[in-house]
C-alpha cells in the first residue's frame, strides 16, 4: 500500500505529459488543473494510508 505514495511524485514529476494548454476547465489550462487535482488525490491517498496504519497498529 505503502507505493501508493509514489503516485502523486510520479505524476507531478514528469511535467511533458501535462505541459499543454488544452484541455482548459473553467479557463484554467490544463497545465495548472492538473497539478491542483493532485492536491485533493494527494490528501485523500494520504489520508487512506494512515488509517491502514492504524488500523493495523491497534491489532
Amino acid at each position: 500500500m505503502w507505493i501508493l505514495l509514489l503516485l502523486p511524485f510520479i505524476g507531478l514529476l514528469w511535467v511533458p505529459f501535462y505541459n499543454h494548454e488544452l484541455p482548459t476547465l473553467f479557463g484554467f489550462p490544463f497545465f495548472y488543473w492538473y497539478q491542483l487535482a493532485w492536491v485533493p488525490i494527494t490528501a485523500f491517498i494520504t489520508w487512506l494510508l494512515y488509517r491502514r496504519h492504524i488500523q493495523k497498529e491497534g491489532e
